[in-house]
């Protein structure tokens, strides 16, 4: 049980600024965004109590914080947050799919790897420059979020984020705590009508379907095996699938297969009999369900935040993410020269035609790799 109190409280406090700062950035409200981060929390926890409790398994459940990276780059959409909205409910489908259509779930396999992690790595670059920016532009307000960063690396590399985040928490109450209302801390849902558009679908649903597949649920699989356990994968697809539906109306992004945290739950941390590990995800789907009731309220402080603060602190969380997805696109010489044009598209924040630069760079990535794969 301690295991799962630990996963969740790790997993939620290391990327809820990354959460928040996605969902806002694609037109959500502070309150639409709060409504988000509750609804993540809540689908995702009781995804994990039907998995683990059916399967005997430690099967853990996270929200896309490659998806809301995504969403940072990608920005406002034509038709706004409603768009957005609608999008994320065609993502939803897109997961179901993979687990009832093989054929689906092949084509995804065959994106090639370096490609999918350039185009993550690009997305993430200019997030995690915000560190770098926000020093030198309010070291005040900046300076203590890094050197708490870099002091707990030292001390504990799993803890780096959570207390960075923490620290910018902290410079946020002093900076503009009296300009939070006591009406905003409340939890509370707030439905959004989906709207479709074909820019929205091109420019969120695409590119979010793709790096959740594989940046979280495929690794996510991995990890497990790692730990001698077998996802049940239809099954697993239709839960996060239906999960990301229900959530997207409220505001929730997408909800996936833990990679990272998965570790806690599947592996020894959580207790040396096998049998009982999955009372781990059980518990950590609680632990959720009790951190959602703060999402207002976290919100509502990043919402007053000053100007620096937040994005540094969502670099510095984004930090392990870049270096993961540099190294997984640059590893095979062969694929280097396509998967940095990849990259170098996704970096560059263009939209064409209403279309943001995570598709143009995949389909960049796809059309030159032919051309410019290196030849034995």
């Amino acid at each position: 049980m301690v295991a799962g109190i630990v996963t969740a409280v790790v997993g939620f406090s290391s990327a809820f600024v990354v959460v928040l700062a996605g969902l806002v950035a694609v037109g959500a409200s502070s309150a639409e965004a709060a409504s988000g981060l509750l609804a993540l929390c809540v689908t995702q926890a009781l995804g994990m109590v039907w998995l683990s409790v059916r399967t005997r398994e430690p099967v853990s459940l996270a929200w896309s914080t490659p998806g809301a990276a995504l969403l940072i780059a990608t920005g406002a959409v034509d038709g706004g947050w409603a768009a957005a909205v609608g999008a994320f409910l065609v993502t939803a489908v897109l997961i179901v799919l993979t687990g009832l259509l093989p054929w689906l779930g092949a084509l995804i396999a065959r994106i090639p790897v370096p490609l999918a992690r350039a185009m993550l790595a690009g997305v993430l670059l200019p997030i995690c420059l915000q560190p770098v920016t926000g020093l030198a532009d309010s070291p005040y307000v900046v300076g203590p979020v890094v050197l708490a960063w870099l002091v707990m690396h030292r001390i504990s590399r799993r803890w780096a984020v959570p207390v960075s985040l923490a620290v910018a928490l902290a410079v946020v109450l002093v900076e503009a705590g009296s300009d939070v209302r006591a009406g905003d801390l409340l939890p509370t849902l707030a439905w959004t009508t989906p709207h479709w558009t074909v820019p929205a679908v091109v420019s969120i649903a695409v590119p979010l379907y793709i790096v959740t597949m594989a940046s979280q649920n495929v690794p996510g699989v991995a990890v497990m095996s790692s730990f001698g356990w077998t996802v049940p994968w239809r099954q697993a697809m239709t839960v996060t699938g239906l999960g990301t539906a229900v959530g997207a109306p409220f505001g929730g992004h997408a909800i996936n297969l833990a990679a990272i945290t998965a570790a806690m739950t599947a592996g020894p941390m959580a207790g040396p009999d096998r049998s009982r590990r999955w009372i781990a995800s059980a518990s950590a789907a609680g632990t959720y369900v009790v951190l959602a009731l703060a999402a207002s309220a976290l919100a509502a402080l990043v919402a007053a935040a000053p100007g620096d603060v937040i994005p540094a602190a969502a670099g510095l969380a984004l930090l392990g993410t870049l270096g993961a997805a540099l190294a997984g696109a640059l590893d095979d010489p062969d694929e280097r020269e396509p998967a940095a044009v990849c990259f170098l598209v996704a970096a560059s924040g263009i939209s064409v035609l209403g279309i943001g630069a995570a598709f143009w760079a995949l389909l960049a990535g796809l059309v030159l790799r032919p051309l410019l794969r290196a030849r034995v």
